[in-house]
């Protein structure tokens, strides 16, 4: 018996957006279900549905369940929090863009969580890198460090921070 874990962010209006940008940095498939009252439009690559909703509900249209599918082993879902519209300015639920927790000796240590992800060499890592660090706030370069060979953080455009590594015998 295997027993896995899936990270699931909770966003305050743009979780369909968060989704979408992990989507580009990581590839795969991206499935959406919205609340409203009718079908979205799908593509190769996304599949989108509703769960039903008065269409004049000030939470029609937000995110009911959504997730990333990559082929790489990469998984994310993701909601938005029924009304909560507006209150936060980044969109979702950890600290906003610019406004950083406090950080000691370089780590973040108030966020309630990070999303580790882990490759199995720095060239893999490297692009994906590269697509979390735009617009968003680096806060230990990727690259080989005294604990670990190779370590990186950054928080993205959406508040959230990824601790980078490489898997075990990697």
């Amino acid at each position: 018996m295997a027993v896995t874990t899936l990270t699931h962010l909770n966003f305050t209006g743009n979780a369909r957006s968060a989704l979408e940008f992990y989507q580009s940095v990581f590839g795969g498939h991206l499935m959406v279900m919205a609340h409203g009252t009718q079908l979205e439009s799908q593509t190769d690559d996304r599949d989108t549905g509703y769960v039903p909703m008065a269409a004049d509900d000030p939470d029609a249209g937000r995110v009911a369940f959504g997730m990333v599918v990559a082929e790489n082993g990469f998984r994310i879902a993701a909601y938005d929090v029924l009304g909560t519209t507006g209150t936060n300015p980044a969109g979702g639920i950890a600290a906003p863009p610019g406004q950083a927790a406090p950080r000691a000796r370089g780590v973040t240590h108030t966020e309630p969580f990070f999303v580790l992800l882990n490759g199995d060499s720095l060239d893999e890592l490297t692009p994906l890198w590269n697509g979390l660090s735009q617009n968003g706030t680096v806060i230990a370069d990727l690259g080989p460090a005294p604990f670990a060979p190779v370590y990186g953080m950054v928080t993205d455009r959406f508040g959230i921070t990824w601790v980078f590594g490489l898997t075990q015998g990697g």
